[in-house]
């Protein structure tokens, strides 16, 4: 549905004709952009309903495009496709992004994921309450590092864990 929506407003937005030559004639792109944003803008709360009310065929396509996402991240030359789309966009676009659109959404956005944090982060917090360190020896004493790593190699075991992996390596 959503994928429907996009084609139609780019096409929407566009309005390709052809004259009587077969040349085709594009919208001035002020027109098309002031257009489409517009008409994007005003379809948020539509955008939000089936986007909602697609998230189970999205969990079952995501999770079945397994196979597509390996390949698509050890595609011939993607470490360098990466690079290219990071220069072309630029730090400029990003800092603007960040003005524009990022900053406004970012106490929304921790606020709608409270829920989620709670949920990631309670495993975690539990394992190290749960946990009897070695002696602490007086400051500066090699041996007080022995009780972090104690707290690593138990983070780590609920971390692969809760992947459902066995063994001390990922």
């Amino acid at each position: 549905m959503l994928h429907r929506l996009l084609v139609w407003l780019l096409a929407f937005a566009l309005m390709v004709h052809a004259d009587e030559t077969g040349a085709i004639k594009v919208k001035p792109i002020e027109a098309s952009t002031t257009k489409w944003t517009e008409n994007a803008g005003r379809a948020a709360a539509e955008f939000a309903t089936n986007a909602e009310a697609a998230a189970d065929d999205w969990a079952r396509n995501t999770a079945a495009a397994m196979a597509t996402y390996g390949q698509a991240i050890s595609a011939p030359g993607i470490k360098e496709r990466f690079r290219r789309g990071v220069a072309r966009a630029g730090a400029a676009k990003f800092a603007r992004k960040i003005r524009d659109v990022a900053m406004d959404r970012f106490a929304p956005g921790v606020a709608a994921a409270d829920v989620d944090y709670k949920t990631g982060v309670e495993p975690y917090m539990s394992t190290i309450a749960a946990l009897t360190l070695s002696t602490r020896k007086p400051r500066g004493d090699p041996a007080n590092y022995k009780r972090v790593e104690e707290i690593g190699k138990a983070l780590n075991a609920k971390r692969l864990a809760l992947l459902g992996v066995s063994g001390g390596g990922g």
